[in-house]
């Protein structure tokens, strides 16, 4: 017990995370310190903050670290299944907690309420996912499915998948979402087509396709509004 005292009472301030942010409150933290309280404990050669730092020299930023799977995280030196499934809990809770405020039965008024809804959530991931907002009579979100995962560059999708999900929920009406991981969401000749071939569909079906928003970094487009659709 007392030689922990020692080596307690001697760790710079610095490593000491768990003090600073109960004297200075979680904002007041970096990034590196806010992760080292995830991980909880360092290893025989670092500590808990040096280690987090490391993570983040090694991902390259925080934006990297988001979209990790636990196969790359624990490849990093340090990094153990407990301390990977730590950080990636403790990512889960940020990005729910950034869309709680929406979740409960959101209505849509304008496709800035469903970037807001969708940003934190597409805009960090490296490949294109593309996710359907199904809605009521009264345009409110009642349930949201991801219904693609593609290359860097393109992302798959059949109507079929589209309207089959929709009438399983009972769904008056989509809008449909996907991620450009350039950042950049001016959307590519294969995203307009695919726009109108959902449209066509949803005219079959009698279920409207109401938007299509392309998600970039902080930025979006909507293909309704830009007069493709």
């Amino acid at each position: 017990m007392h030689i922990q005292s020692v080596v307690m009472r001697d760790v710079p301030s610095e490593d000491r995370p768990r003090e600073r942010m109960v004297q200075n409150g979680a904002q007041a933290l970096s990034h590196a310190e806010l992760l080292a309280i995830l991980l909880r404990t360092g290893t025989r050669q670092e500590s808990a903050v040096h280690l987090a730092a490391r993570i983040l020299r090694e991902c390259g930023s925080l934006h990297n670290l988001v979209d990790m799977s636990l196969e790359e995280l624990t490849k990093i030196k340090g990094i153990g299944t407990a301390k990977a499934l730590q950080l990636k809990a403790g990512i889960e809770l940020g990005r729910r907690l950034s869309r709680s405020t929406q979740e409960e039965r959101m209505t849509v008024r304008s496709p800035k309420d469903v970037a807001d809804h969708m940003m934190e959530q597409l805009r960090y991931l490296k490949k294109e996912h593309f996710v359907c907002l199904f809605l009521d009579t009264k345009n409110r979100v009642i349930a949201e499915e991801t219904l693609s995962v593609g290359t860097l560059n393109a992302s798959l999708v059949h109507p079929r998948e589209v309207f089959r999900a929709a009438i399983k929920c009972s769904s008056a009406s989509i809008i449909c979402v996907h991620n450009h991981p350039s950042g950049n969401p001016a959307p590519s000749p294969e995203d307009i087509q695919m726009t109108k071939r959902l449209v066509e569909a949803g005219e079959l079906v009698g279920i409207d396709v109401l938007d299509h928003i392309v998600i970039g970094d902080l930025q979006y487009t909507s293909l309704k509004e830009q007069g493709f659709m």
